[in-house]
């Protein structure tokens, strides 16, 4: 849920004190899982991101920006465009989730029970480890692989990297949208994908990518 301070802040409203509260959906029960499970792993003490979002004290006065931003779907930022391809571990929330949020915000975002938050807060992920692979714009296939992944290596505002196979069929790789290099993102195909020698693995337009084979 990494977004730049500058955006997060121009939408946050502190709000009132005592607002009318409209919704049954509480901090508690159902907001804190979806928060646990999408941005916690950015929005804690040590993260990346510019404040924690971990407690209700902690979210409630940042309530209408954090409705804002994943309406927007500029929370939690992935960077890559879902329905190009099939890819591990995207975080973007369902609309099911997204609607629970808005609805909690415009609702008076009430805190509820804290006897029903989550046992604990995820634990922060691991490093990601480095993986072996190469740097390529537009390269040809010499022999047989297995693409795991990618990774961008600058920021991109918009590229399209494929597989053309030597009959000419297309595997889509990834699609990027508002990339940045700051996220060190590495993106896994959900399936391994073996290419045959002579496949090009194209970038329209070219960018910097890291190809992680087997």
């Amino acid at each position: 849920m990494v977004r730049s301070v500058i955006l997060l802040l121009a939408g946050a409203v502190l709000a009132p004190a005592h607002d009318l509260i409209t919704t049954k959906l509480t901090w508690s029960v159902e907001i804190s899982r979806i928060v646990y499970r999408r941005c916690a792993s950015c929005h804690r003490d040590g993260g990346p991101s510019p404040m924690p979002l971990v407690t209700w004290e902690e979210a409630r006065p940042w309530a209408k920006a954090i409705r804002d931003e994943v309406l927007a779907r500029r929370m939690p930022p992935w960077g890559a465009v879902r329905g190009y391809s099939d890819l591990q571990h995207d975080p973007s929330l369902t609309q099911d989730e997204m609607t629970r949020i808005a609805e909690w915000v415009e609702g008076g975002a009430p805190e509820g029970d804290p006897k029903y938050l989550p046992p604990s807060i995820p634990d922060a992920p691991p490093a990601a480890k480095p993986m072996p692979g190469r740097t390529l714009r537009t390269v040809r296939l010499t022999a047989a692989t297995v693409i795991l992944g990618l990774t961008p290596l600058a920021d991109v505002a918009s590229a399209k990297i494929y597989a053309q196979r030597p009959d000419g069929t297309i595997e889509p790789l990834l699609r990027l949208r508002d990339y940045k290099q700051k996220w060190a993102r590495t993106y896994l195909l959900a399936e391994p994908l073996k290419l045959p020698a002579g496949t090009r693995i194209v970038s329209e337009p070219p960018v910097s990518i890291q190809l992680l084979t087997r």
